[in-house]
């Protein structure tokens, strides 16, 4: 990390802005990650999680065992914490719910608009520094109210193979059980395809960087 003191106001723009890989060669990447994962599964997942990551992935999913160690060892007021926003959530999108009105248009036809749940979704959680477990109870709370059949969540580990107990935490308290200690491009292609590990689902939601991004924008075009 590099380190500036009083820099000109001249500097600015340039010290703020985010690195950014060129569209043409970001999209070229993202080709080559989606068809190594079509053709190679979860073999490439691990060898671009070792590129991108330096990480070794022995299994790709996180086991009851992980999840329950997090529940065990995260703080307690941050559960407190958690479980607080997770109710509030809960509550607000549980009033979106509607029922199907029924309308009789002219005699013997009858019209209603019905609301459906997409049946297999994926969540995307970034890594980092910040563990985003906000973005869990976002994304997984809706999911489930709505009635989604399968969740899949996918989010990068640390060197040491080790996802964030606050992210674990979170997702077993909305219900996701299903998760993959795999991140950026590779595991927008894994949700998109699917692989011996992955379960390919119908739609990927959450944020992302440029690479992410990128992933979720090709992704659009296969499906």
């Amino acid at each position: 990390m590099k380190t500036y003191f009083n820099p000109s106001k001249n500097d600015w723009k340039q010290l703020i802005a985010r690195p950014a890989v060129e569209k043409e060669n970001l999209f070229k990447l993202v080709d080559e990650v989606f068809t190594a994962i079509q053709q190679n599964g979860d073999t490439a997942i691990r060898n671009y999680c070792r590129q991108f990551d330096q990480v070794e992935l022995d299994a790709l999913q996180v086991s009851e065992q992980q999840i329950k160690r997090a529940v065990e060892v995260l703080d307690p007021a941050l559960k407190e914490a958690i479980l607080l926003a997770k109710n509030t959530i809960e509550k607000f999108h549980a009033a979106q719910r509607e029922t199907p009105q029924i309308i009789e248009t002219a005699k013997g036809v009858s019209c209603w608009r019905e609301s459906r749940a997409i049946e297999k979704v994926g969540i995307y959680i970034p890594g980092g520094s910040a563990p985003l477990f906000s973005t869990v109870l976002m994304l997984g709370i809706p999911a489930k109210l709505a009635g989604c059949t399968e969740i899949v969540l996918c989010t990068p580990s640390n060197q040491q193979g080790e996802i964030n107990p606050a992210i674990l935490y979170t997702a077993q308290l909305v219900g996701i059980n299903t998760i993959f200690a795999i991140g950026g491009i590779q595991a927008i292609g894994a949700m998109t395809f699917g692989t011996a590990s992955v379960p390919k689902v119908d739609k990927i939601f959450g944020p992302g960087n440029q690479y992410v991004t990128a992933a979720k924008q090709a992704q659009r075009n296969t499906v």
